[in-house]
């Protein structure tokens, strides 16, 4: 768990997002799904702060009240179902939505994207919200919109950060309410793996400037997809 752990917030360290998409598929092969998602929801809260406080001033704020709106309507949306719902499909969709993220963002080539309408904020940060509240997982649809409106490359790091956090924070909400949070262990498992979070978000801050973001990210993606194979196949054992 704690492997999982550095090595997801690294990630997030490198790009300021992923983290979820690297941590859940491993980590539900040990625990069940409503339990490491709220895991994750908790080191969330505390890397997107880490990393909020150094690039506050250039967040975009007109993207993120945009996107704000829309996306605690996802967010309520899943959370309701991560409650209810049988965790067999759940960690079947999970699997299935992370080898298609990966999927496309490997087919995709880099390149010059025009610029999208505000009104995509709207279908962004509903499903967005769902996905970060299921799965947390959310990173990926904001970073689709996001990147297509935030041409500056520090001011998009900026702002998936700020997106990430005020989710985090909803969430928290969100899940208090479903009795997510008051999962025996939950806590304790939490601040045991925290000192592997910071420095796992300390060395992506590093290694950002060492590594070609091209051969991170296709390495990151190949390792995606066989966690996600791995999750749907615990899925439907």
């Amino acid at each position: 768990m704690a492997a999982a752990v550095c090595a997801a917030y690294t990630v997030f360290g490198l790009t300021g997002f992923g983290a979820a998409m690297v941590a859940v598929p491993v980590l539900v092969q040990f625990v069940p799904l409503h339990f490491a998602v709220p895991l994750v929801l908790l080191l969330d809260v505390v890397s997107t702060t880490i990393v909020g406080l150094k690039n506050r001033a250039i967040v975009s704020r007109r993207e993120l009240m945009r996107l704000g709106p829309f996306m605690f309507v996802g967010i309520a949306i899943g959370a309701t179902a991560l409650a209810r719902l049988d965790s067999k499909w759940l960690l079947v969709g999970l699997g299935i939505f992370v080898i298609v993220m990966a999927l496309r963002s490997l087919a995709t080539q880099p390149s010059k994207e025009s610029g999208l309408a505000g009104i995509w904020a709207l279908p962004a940060g509903v499903i967005g919200g769902v996905f970060s509240a299921l799965f947390g997982t959310g990173g990926p649809i904001y970073t689709l919109y996001l990147a297509r409106r935030l041409p500056d490359v520090n001011v998009f790091r900026a702002t998936i950060s700020a997106v990430i956090f005020v989710s985090a924070v909803v969430r928290l909400g969100a899940f208090g309410m479903t009795g997510l949070l008051q999962q025996e262990g939950l806590w304790q498992s939490a601040a045991s793996v925290l000192p592997f979070c910071v420095g796992g978000v300390w060395a992506g801050s590093k290694l950002r400037e060492r590594f070609s973001p091209i051969a991170v990210k296709r390495l990151l993606l190949v390792f995606l997809m066989a966690g996600g194979a791995g999750v749907i196949v615990r899925g439907m054992a």
